[in-house]
């Protein structure tokens, strides 16, 4: 039972986004569409899942003086894996989301899991923690770049359902915050019944 609390805690209960309100920056900046969102929140996933696994395997061989350097050692050879993948097989997304793709290494989401938790914890329990973490972080961008692109420009995935122009104000910045700030309304109000 412990384990599925690990893997699931990262949907609702300890959402990355949507209720420990970290990676902010990549959320916003990256969101304004579904495929936009869903791309990032899965490269994240990658690397929380590769990165947690080793931090876990290196815990007892990691000295303390070292072990933030060190964690952003094994997060960037992950993130660089990412990074050349998404720029041979999928350009036009790479391109999209530019420069939030190297800076994953940088991601508070990345680095305090691999600090809370993948350093005190078993290679499966590591695992199990960043794959969920990561679906949590996928979810919540997901369902942010569909609802800014669905109002915004009126499509889904790039396949237009309403004629004419959305409201252009959730394709820019403010449109992100305040669909971000609604969603973690609506999750706040669900956590609490």
């Amino acid at each position: 039972m412990n384990q599925l609390q690990n893997f699931t805690k990262g949907f609702i209960k300890e959402n990355p986004i949507l209720v420990l309100v970290l990676g902010t920056c990549p959320t916003l900046a990256t969101s304004t569409s579904a495929l936009n969102g869903m791309g990032m929140g899965l490269a994240t996933t990658f690397v929380l899942i590769g990165s947690n696994v080793v931090i876990s395997l290196l815990a007892n061989v990691i000295p303390d003086k070292v072990r933030i350097p060190a964690f952003i050692v094994v997060i960037a050879s992950f993130v660089t894996v990412v990074d050349l993948v998404m720029q041979a097989y999928v350009p036009s997304l790479y391109e999209t989301l530019g420069i939030f793709i190297p800076l994953i290494v940088v991601n508070c989401i990345v680095l305090g899991r691999a600090e809370a938790f993948a350093n005190k914890n078993t290679v499966f329990s590591s695992l199990l923690d960043g794959f969920g973490m990561g679906l949590g972080f996928t979810m919540a961008l997901g369902i942010l770049g569909t609802f800014r692109e669905l109002v915004g420009s009126g499509s889904i995935f790039g396949y237009k359902f309403i004629k004419g122009d959305g409201i252009l104000v959730f394709i820019l910045a403010p449109g992100a915050f305040i669909a971000l700030g609604y969603l973690i309304a609506i999750i706040n109000r669900v956590r609490k019944t």
